[in-house]
């Protein structure tokens, strides 16, 4: 069956910004999504939807033209509204585009000429300046060169970033992602995100994102339920 969705994502990696297969063409994948207990749709602009559960609450991912600058080709992204502590707020961001962002917002800064903020930027970089990187014992070297982890308490980014959890996003299957693609995944305002460049395009991405954004959701479930 994999063989058959990789054909449905098929798309040429020197083409950037087309629009995704056909309706007609996602058959397999309205597939896979069922055997996930997940529901499956394609919409206008040529971006599919797909919703599930995670511990009784419904999250949704969306595939599709990116609605950021710094993600090029297609952008996933997923939602899950999870009623867990309003306060509780924590970020998990590969390290380059943390960088890149910080450098945006210093030449934004530093930039005399520029006297209001740009509207384009985006909102992770608010996020970036409310909270503070957080580091502890126990991950891997590996981990904190590809990621950073930021809270509003270093409390909650270790409740919340657990073993398990790092083990998935240090574990992407090949063809894997490299740490340079853009990949976040927020907890905020009671609601968990995920962003990221789909990059490389297979379905083993999809799956593995899934099951790294769906782990974060479960985590914040356990620790910060209300």
């Amino acid at each position: 069956m994999f063989d058959r969705i990789k054909k449905a994502f098929h798309r040429d990696t020197r083409e950037r910004g087309d629009s995704l297969p056909s309706q007609s063409q996602h058959g397999p994948v309205s597939e896979w999504a069922a055997t996930r207990g997940m529901t499956f749709s394609s919409g206008l602009g040529s971006t599919v939807t797909m919703q599930g559960k995670v511990g009784g609450r419904s999250w949704r991912m969306e595939l599709g033209r990116p609605t950021r600058d710094y993600i090029t080709g297609e952008e996933l992204r997923a939602r899950a509204e999870l009623a867990v502590n309003d306060d509780i707020g924590a970020m998990i961001i590969n390290r380059p585009l943390k960088e890149a962002l910080e450098r945006r917002a210093y030449s934004m800064i530093t930039d005399t000429l520029q006297t209001t903020a740009d509207p384009r930027l985006p909102e992770e970089m608010r996020w970036l300046a409310m909270y503070d990187e957080i580091g502890w014992e126990g991950p891997s070297e590996g981990f904190w060169r590809r990621y950073a982890v930021l809270a509003d308490q270093r409390e909650t980014a270790m409740a919340w970033v657990d073993q398990p959890l790092i083990e998935t996003l240090m574990s992407w299957p090949e063809p894997a992602p490299a740490p340079q693609v853009p990949f976040m995944i927020v907890l905020l305002r009671g609601k968990c995100y995920l962003r990221m460049q789909y990059q490389p395009a297979e379905t083993l991405t999809l799956e593995h994102a899934t099951a790294t954004f769906t782990a974060a959701c479960v985590n914040a479930l356990a620790a910060f339920r209300k």
